[in-house]
């Protein structure tokens, strides 16, 4: 495990426990916790912008999510420090729901939840700094350059956003993965000159 590593190791661990305690104790917990733009808007519990990244629908939800901020928490956090992680992690996780604020704000039933945004913050960050380094499909047996993987990633986000054919928040992957890029390259000045000399050598 790399030296750094505890922002990554609190973050997992609060994410799954909070989620099982919502998997046990049902929609009470969903409903204190989820995040309702119509409400929020509206500040009331506008605390929900951050713990809703703290609940997940189902287990698969939460194994996906966790999962993947398990392969790249660790490698950013040792990269840019614990301070910068966190701050990219809930920088993500805010910049994924301001949208749905805004766009939702008059709809009553709309209502997010899980830690996708800040994942994808995180999936991001770590892309400037290992942007060669191969990303991993369960239905695709082979890796995929990670900076070739973000534009795939950011493009059909952006399209799935657009046709919305499912209940997931693309909006939310999206967002949260330009913020994630954006605030690891602000906060860390080696960022961006990392990933030009991978790429360009």
């Amino acid at each position: 495990m790399p030296d750094y590593s505890l922002a990554t190791f609190v973050l997992l661990a609060a994410n799954v426990i909070t989620s099982l305690i919502a998997f046990a104790q049902g929609r009470p917990v969903y409903e204190q916790l989820w995040f309702e733009p119509f409400k929020v808007y509206r500040n009331e519990r506008p605390y929900t912008i951050i713990t809703s990244g703290f609940i997940h629908a189902d287990w698969g939800h939460l194994l996906f999510n966790m999962i993947s901020f398990y392969f790249f928490g660790f490698a950013l956090e040792a990269a840019v420090g614990s301070i910068n992680f966190l701050l990219i992690y809930f920088g993500s996780l805010v910049a994924a729901d301001l949208p749905a604020l805004f766009k939702y704000k008059n709809d009553v039933g709309y209502k997010t939840l899980g830690a996708s945004g800040a994942v994808s913050g995180v999936m991001f960050g770590y892309i400037l700094y290992e942007p060669l380094s191969r990303i991993y499909l369960f239905i695709i047996p082979v890796g995929i350059p990670a900076a070739i993987f973000g534009v795939l990633y950011l493009a059909g986000s952006y399209v799935a956003a657009k046709r919305q054919f499912d209940n997931v928040n693309h909006e939310a992957h999206f967002w949260g993965a330009l913020a994630g890029a954006t605030l690891t390259a602000v906060l860390n000045e080696d960022a961006l000159s990392t990933f030009y000399q991978k790429i360009f050598g």
